[in-house]
């Protein structure tokens, strides 16, 4: 073992130890899957040299390199020391010599499962659910109700829960009252499985919205389980958001942090934290990815807010450091992901923009 890759045990103490740890898993993205068994961030071996600063901001930063086994990360890591990279390794054995007992369900995890985490909130706050036969009798009915699915707009467009409409997760109260103009219209919360929906019909719950709220359990999973057909396309998107919305969600979004505490910040003290030599920082733009693009802050990272909620660790290589959530002047957004991130363990501050009235960098 050289100087430059550690041991399992190593690595057990580092998760624990509570100080500034980058995780990446380096596999191909179709062997990760949809999550890392340390639920790390996955960044396949070829972007590593080119993107790794983007997900670990100081290069001082412990950071470990788990590959496939194939030497793979040991390498990466000689080039990156090179560079710059002082606290740089590989995981000795890479995944399969950290899982090779057998015994990966009482291991440590960099992050907390989405899945884990998302049944805890199920089982504190008595979630309401909803299943694919119940939704089905629903609709035969004739029933007054809709299916938000909480997920990516691609993520929606590939497949969902025929007449759904999209409404990523950290959207759900912006969007809420054009969507759903009725107040007696039963509101039920999709995904592709789990995590989103539970959290998605418990932020709607939390803020008190007055329909009565329930989450679809095992989303679209279970819908094609029971034999149903899902529908494909960008059937139906959520739009621009009314002034009646925007005041709806000024109103319950204040209801819903009513009990949270998070800094907020202005743009100079997020660019010095961003510059800090002994903390690591993320300034993460939650809104949308075409809002990004039309304009944002030097140095911040489009993060939309829904994916935040159940996969933070896509993001967010650093344990240990500071998150910026940067929404518009009503940070709906941005209090929806904090409500939650901070639950997990997050230090979490917030950065209102007036993107009107600043000098904005756009994506090319």
């Amino acid at each position: 073992m050289s100087q430059k890759t550690i041991s399992r045990d190593t690595f057990k103490r580092w998760l624990a130890d509570g100080n500034e740890l980058a995780v990446l898993d380096i596999r191909a993205p179709d062997v990760v899957g949809y999550a890392s068994p340390l639920f790390a961030t996955n960044l396949p071996a070829e972007r590593v040299a080119s993107e790794l600063s983007r997900f670990v901001p100081r290069k001082v930063v412990r950071t470990v390199l788990a590959d496939g086994g194939d030497g793979t990360a040991e390498r990466l890591v000689i080039e990156l020391s090179a560079t710059g990279w002082v606290n740089i390794f590989a995981l000795d054995g890479g995944i399969p010599g950290w899982t090779a007992d057998g015994n990966g369900a009482t291991l440590p995890t960099f992050d907390v499962p989405g899945v884990d985490f998302t049944l805890a909130v199920k089982k504190e706050k008595g979630t309401p659910v909803t299943s694919a036969q119940e939704l089905k009798r629903l609709r035969e009915a004739g029933e007054d109700f809709i299916v938000i699915d909480t997920r990516t707009v691609a993520e929606f467009a590939r497949e969902h829960v025929p007449g759904a409409v999209s409404v990523p997760g950290a959207e759900l109260l912006l969007r809420f009252k054009d969507v759903v103009p009725s107040e007696t219209t039963q509101v039920i919360v999709s995904c592709a499985g789990l995590p989103r929906a539970i959290l998605g019909a418990q932020t709607l719950i939390d803020a008190k919205v007055p329909n009565k709220v329930s989450y679809l359990h095992d989303g679209t999973k279970a819908w094609t389980a029971a034999g149903y057909s899902l529908e494909t396309g960008r059937t139906r998107i959520f739009g621009g958001a009314s002034d009646a919305a925007v005041e709806f969600a000024r109103r319950q979004i204040t209801v819903l942090s009513s009990a949270d505490h998070f800094p907020e910040i202005d743009i100079d003290t997020a660019r010095s934290w961003s510059a800090d030599p002994n903390r690591t920082t993320y300034l993460l733009d939650v809104r949308t990815p075409e809002e990004f693009e039309s304009g944002h802050l030097d140095g911040s990272l489009s993060s939309e807010g829904g994916q935040l909620l159940g996969v933070a660790y896509r993001t967010i290589a650093v344990r240990g450091a500071r998150v910026v959530l940067i929404d518009d002047l009503l940070g709906a957004r941005a209090r929806i992901v904090a409500h939650w991130l901070q639950r997990r363990g997050y230090e979490i501050a917030i950065l209102l923009v007036d993107f009107s009235a600043h000098e904005l960098s756009n994506v090319a």
